[in-house]
């Protein structure tokens, strides 16, 4: 930077136009003097010239003198700069990381930047030798297009980092104070929750005067001991209900203590003989969110709905647009429908197919046992209602047991023209058709997804546990998490129909028995006393056991496929075990959940997974569990979902190997929590 001598008559201060001015005129006026004297006396004329050359040289020797001095002057000012500049680089609180352009190998860190880290030989490393939290960050900005700056907290400090791409260097300027203070902001967000005591009618309508007012006091007592706990306000607002008002950060240490109020009331009511269970629903504004309190009132409303319809003994947090989030759901959930509930929707359902002429009504696609028989018995109590009813089924995406079913199917008067492929369901569809989903709630994985869309509204009737996926157009909902079966609520709807309408015939009794007792797993899973009354009224309709032994049959080669993925287990502990059929080989879907549940019987085995290749491309995995693990919330972290102890995913894009991996990750996380 700096120059010498001669660079310093390159300076452009020295080459203003009005200084060459000022000399030119004063070089003419002096000139016009001597040619003046010239003309007046030679001698006189030859005296002013000698001095106005020595005038010329004398400001020739100035000027360079001081184009000199200005040139040391800047030299000086130039050097103080640089030195500066080095200075700041170093003192600054501005981290500084140098990269190699051929590579990610760290080049140079100011010293401010240096002690930060644990180390001081970064020179030559890779970030991700170093931290890879920077190195995260670095690749971010680097392959986001558009994106150079991002606000970061980092060994506990704030910084706003910054990338330059073609310089191949990352800066960092300290921010803790803004940081501290949008943190504090973001902290003292509030948020409200919904605190509902899941089974209280149900255990104090047992309970004397004296025993309730017990538990009453309790209850109230552990909320507000734990509300106070995190600073926050929990008002009883009925016997089973209270309201929860707190803030963000109080929120974020509740869910690292994973609720633990919900256990705790559980395990000690447990110990008088009457569990209590609760379900909580939480809400809050996001930071850029204009939400009103009541808008996150109702958010809150619907995060506890959410709670119930997954069997309750649960936390659900979920703001607007976002997923939520499922702390609890360690039970089986409790019977908690009533007769009273189950003629409500029956009735309800009962107009709307005598407003509505066209009916259709399908499952998930690849249709178990509990899927087809759902469908059946719908399309009873369409015909008890004098509508029509189609049922809806792909024959190419079916097992050979539901392969038996259709062609028997086909085979009786009252049921040989019902069944309808997709392409034909949309063709005569019209919008104010009227579509039942069964045994599924989830748009995205039912026979025919465009269906939905293409109606005005649908009715939805499931036992799974309720995810967050949903159709938009639901007219009417029915999810029992603890019913065995969609075949065992349906089949409570019929002593609701018209009396003069046909009764339910030998056969659709039959399928859905055998829906009833594939899902139960022959009356040993999620069978309550109306599991078993729904059972009697189909086998006093004629339910043949012999035809549901032929119905479930299954193929030798079945038998060797299942004995194969059985083969393969491997133990993962505590007490699971995975197993996966080669890469490539496809298995039905039946057969991975008939190993899944084989596995569980073996001893040393809590909770089973089987991971496969579908005929579609995607692999599943199948999982059960005796109810000490819940297979629903891992099968939730990878895109699935169903019960506490029967779920099930399907992964795209992914090798069995990649799936099997991408398991033994979500669990060894559920270990650490």
């Amino acid at each position: 930077m700096q120059k010498n001598y001669k660079q310093s008559k390159q300076h452009p201060e020295l080459k203003d136009g009005r200084i060459s001015l000022a000399i030119g005129i004063a070089a003419l006026l002096l000139l016009a003097c001597a040619i003046l004297a010239f003309i007046s006396s030679v001698k006189l004329g030859a005296l002013i010239l000698v001095l106005v050359i020595l005038v010329a040289l004398v400001l020739l020797y100035a000027w360079n003198a001081l184009e000199y001095e200005f040139a040391k002057q800047m030299e000086r000012l130039e050097n103080r700069l640089q030195s500066v500049q080095n200075e700041i680089l170093l003192q600054m609180p501005i981290g500084i990381i140098l990269f190699n352009p051929n590579d990610n190998l760290i080049d140079w860190v100011n010293p401010y930047l240096l002690k930060y880290f644990d180390r001081n030989d970064l020179i030559g490393h890779e970030l991700e030798e170093i931290d890879a939290d920077l190195a995260e960050v670095f690749h971010r900005l680097y392959e986001e297009e558009g994106q150079s700056t991002d606000r970061i907290q980092w060994q506990d400090r704030f910084f706003d980092v910054g990338l330059l791409r073609d310089q191949r260097a990352m800066y960092f300027m300290d921010v803790t104070q803004y940081g501290e203070i949008s943190q504090a902001a973001s902290n003292n967000r509030m948020i409200i929750g919904h605190i509902l005591v899941d089974n209280y009618d149900e255990i104090m309508s047992a309970l004397n005067d004296r025993r309730k007012s017990t538990i009453d006091n309790y209850m109230t007592k552990q909320l507000s001991t734990w509300g106070r706990k995190y600073n926050s306000f929990v008002k009883e607002l009925d016997d089973d209900r209270f309201l929860l008002i707190g803030t963000y950060g109080a929120l974020q240490e509740m869910e690292e203590d994973k609720f633990q109020i919900i256990d705790t009331i559980r395990e000690a009511t447990s110990k008088w003989n009457f569990p209590l269970t609760l379900s909580i629903g939480i809400s809050y504004r996001e930071m850029d969110d204009p939400l009103s309190i009541s808008e996150i009132g109702d958010q809150a409303q619907a995060n506890v709905d959410l709670a119930l319809s997954r069997g309750g003994d649960q936390v659900v947090i979920k703001v607007k647009n976002q997923k939520a989030r499922y702390y609890g759901g360690k039970t089986n959930p409790m019977v908690k429908r009533t007769h009273v509930r189950s003629r409500q929707i029956a009735n309800t359902i009962a107009k709307m197919m005598q407003e509505n002429q066209t009916i259709f009504v399908m499952g998930h696609d690849y249709p178990d046992m509990d899927a087809i028989g759902a469908c059946v018995g719908i399309r009873r109590i369409a015909q008890m209602n004098d509508s029509h009813c189609y049922i809806v089924v792909n024959e190419d995406r079916i097992n050979q047991d539901i392969k038996r079913v259709i062609e028997e199917l086909r085979q009786d008067p009252d049921n040989a023209e019902a069944i309808i492929s997709p392409s034909q369901a949309e063709e005569m569809v019209q919008p104010d058709s009227l579509v039942f989903l069964v045994d599924v709630h989830r748009p995205s994985i039912t026979v025919a997804p465009e269906l939905i869309e293409a109606v005005n509204g649908i009715v939805v009737i499931d036992h799974h546990r309720k995810g967050e996926e949903v159709a938009s157009n639901i007219l009417l909902e029915y999810i029992e998490p603890y019913a065995s079966s969609a075949c065992e609520l349906i089949t409570e709807f019929f002593e609701y129909q018209n009396p003069e309408g046909s009764p339910v015939n030998r056969l659709e009794a039959t399928i859905m028995l055998a829906g009833i007792m594939v899902d139960s797993r022959n009356f040993s899973l999620r069978t309550g006393s109306r599991t078993f009354d729904a059972a009697s009224y189909l086998k006093s309709n004629g339910a043949d056991s012999i035809l549901i032994q032929e119905f479930l049959k299954e193929d030798l080669n079945d038998y060797i496929d299942r004995s194969q993925l059985i083969e393969s287990v491997q133990y993962v502990e505590p007490n699971m075990g995975i197993a996966q059929g080669p890469d490539g080989q496809v298995y039905a879907t039946v057969i991975a959940a008939q190993a899944a549940d084989t596995l569980l019987s073996m001893n040393g085995i809590a909770a089973s997974f089987v991971v496969f290749q579908r005929n579609d491309g995607r692999v599943g995995i199948s999982a059960r569990s005796m109810g000490n693990v819940n297979v629903q919330t891992i099968m939730e972290e990878l895109g699935g979902g169903g019960h506490l102890s029967n779920a099930a995913t399907q992964i795209s894009d992914v090798t069995v190997s990649e799936a099997v991996d991408q398991l033994k990750a979500v669990l060894a996380k559920d270990k650490e929590e």
